[in-house]
């Protein structure tokens, strides 16, 4: 199995498209085209349906990506263990809580990827760093916004639970509900005062910050819990979303940096990654005006 074979299949997984993998590895499209045919034959498996505009991955697809991405980080390192050391880019990344593991470890690979010699240190979005990936109520003054994500507040339900069996969760149903209240979230700041308006009290169970533990209780089954629409939770089989009846649950996510910082490289390529996280949530924008 040729390592370049493998460069051209990730290229393509990440990109959807065949077209848009050739630009990026700057090699004709039949030649990749035959690349992947040819990887394809040596597994014995397909990994993309070819669809009028783009690729989807197929399940082997979707399983050989985690593999292929381990297997270059290992022959990238072991380049690099042979070359001579490049110089060191330092970039402190501020983060709020909550972004989703899954999504921010694959943005911040891509980063380190295409930034050899990256030093890259998370701290606090109110640390002094060089950008920030925040809401857009955190912008300072003279800071500029790239979008990346649009995430709305669903309610996650321990499985089998009665609310289960709802399509979606009225503001009557938190009255004497289990809850997880996560501090700080944007949900829970817009749903707490109506359901106070209401007379309506949850029972609070935990008080408690990030994310990943609230899901724990969850599936415990200890309690209920808001949490962002990520897609990875939608896959999960030990708890299950829901949709809640009140407006506004929702929150922008987005790269917060200094436009006197913008052309350094280490900017410069994490503005781009984020550029394209951008364009799906654009196109998801005009899907749903047009439904």
């Amino acid at each position: 199995m040729d390592i370049r074979h493998l460069k051209y299949f990730i290229a393509v997984y990440e990109q959807g498209s065949v077209s848009a993998a050739s630009r990026q590895c700057f090699v004709a499209q039949p030649s990749l085209s035959a690349a992947i045919r040819q990887l394809e034959q040596q597994l014995n498996v397909t990994l993309f349906l070819r669809q009028p505009k783009g690729v989807t991955p197929t399940e082997d697809g979707e399983r050989l990506y985690g593999h292929a991405c381990r297997l270059l980080g290992q022959f990238q390192a072991l380049q690099r263990s042979f070359t001579e050391p490049v110089d060191k880019i330092r970039f402190r990344l501020g983060l709020i809580r909550a972004l989703g593991v899954e999504r921010m470890s694959d943005l911040l690979r891509q980063f380190s990827l295409q930034l050899p010699g990256l030093e890259l240190q998370l701290v606090e979005p109110d640390e002094p760093c060089d950008a920030r990936i925040i809401s857009p109520e955190l912008l300072k003054s003279g800071e500029q916004f790239q979008p990346m994500y649009h995430d709305h507040f669903q309610l996650a339900l321990p499985a089998g639970h009665p609310l289960a069996l709802k399509q979606r969760i009225d503001l009557q149903d938190f009255s004497g509900l289990a809850l997880i209240k996560r501090t700080p979230c944007e949900a829970w700041q817009k749903l707490y005062p109506e359901l106070v308006r209401q007379g309506i009290k949850p029972d609070i169970r935990a008080d408690i910050h990030t994310i990943e533990y609230a899901l724990g209780l969850v599936s415990a089954g200890v309690a209920c819990a808001l949490v962002p629409d990520f897609e990875q939770l939608q896959q999960r089989q030990d708890l299950l979303l829901r949709p809640i009846a009140i407006t506004g649950l929702e929150r922008r996510i987005g790269l917060a940096y200094s436009p006197m910082q913008a052309s350094g490289l280490a900017l410069e390529t994490l503005l781009r990654l984020c550029q394209k996280l951008a364009i799906p949530l654009a196109d998801q924008t005009l899907s749903q005006n047009e439904a």
